[in-house]
């Protein structure tokens, strides 16, 4: 299955926090759009990898993804080297995405920005056909989406391109809400400790960040991306 867009980050949720807005858009568009998450958020504080996992299929429901799969690395513990690289090369080769959205740059969470890093690598590797890799028993061709970004997480990065996703931001809510064990806790309804993500005010400011961006561009909410290359364009009337 060839897809447009694929959002390949590190943790269940972090697709849906960083751009469910831009998924949902991208799907109401009648675009192909997939989900990967490298691991199953096994640390977390809250939570199971079980939980997750089933969380994860309840936001994809969602957004109305058309793929949503897991690659099983070790949370927390995953390396830039060649078994991670070849399990995301085999990914890519597979769904043949136009546009790849990932991890942060850098971040407060070590695994966001070493994630950037890994997809970044494996991307530029999926594209040079002396890479050999199979999926069912058939030889796989080489490929290399035409665009990488990375989301703004936890740690503020001026933006290289705003989305305009005022009209999905309800359904990013949704599925970011979908994640029970991880938002949106008052505390005292369970015994899982409180955590950063878990209390309401981190919600809070996950749509002020998505006024912000809107702000910038005369929007209600947007989503910020960065970009490794310079992005060009090709009609400067159509920018807002």
């Amino acid at each position: 299955m060839k897809l447009d867009l694929l959002v390949m980050t590190v943790h269940p949720d972090d697709a849906e926090l960083g751009a469910g807005g831009t998924i949902a858009k991208y799907v109401a568009e009648g675009k192909k759009v997939g989900i990967v998450d490298l691991t199953r958020g096994e640390l977390g504080t809250r939570g199971t990898a079980e939980t997750r996992t089933k969380e994860a299929q309840d936001a994809a429901e969602i957004l109305g993804v058309v793929v949503r799969e897991n690659l099983d690395l070790r949370d927390g513990f995953f390396e830039n080297k060649e078994m991670e690289q070849r399990e995301i090369i085999k990914c890519i080769r597979k769904f043949q995405p136009e546009i790849v959205i990932t991890n942060a740059l850098s971040d407060r969470h070590p695994d966001h920005g070493r994630a950037s890093q890994l997809v970044n690598d494996a991307l530029f590797l999926a594209g040079l056909r002396r890479i050999e890799t199979e999926a069912d028993g058939k030889p796989q061709e080489a490929f290399r989406p035409r665009l990488l970004l990375q989301l703004i997480q936890d740690q503020y990065i001026r933006p290289d391109v705003l989305l305009d996703v005022s009209d999905y931001w309800h359904i990013k809510e949704k599925a970011v809400l979908a994640y029970k064990t991880q938002f949106n806790s008052s505390g005292g309804e369970d015994d899982e400790p409180q955590t950063y993500i878990s209390n309401p005010d981190f919600m809070k400011s996950t749509e002020g960040r998505g006024r912000e961006f809107g702000r910038n561009i005369q929007v209600q909410y947007a989503e910020g991306f960065t970009s490794r290359k310079v992005l060009g364009v090709t009609d400067l009337f159509e920018l807002i």
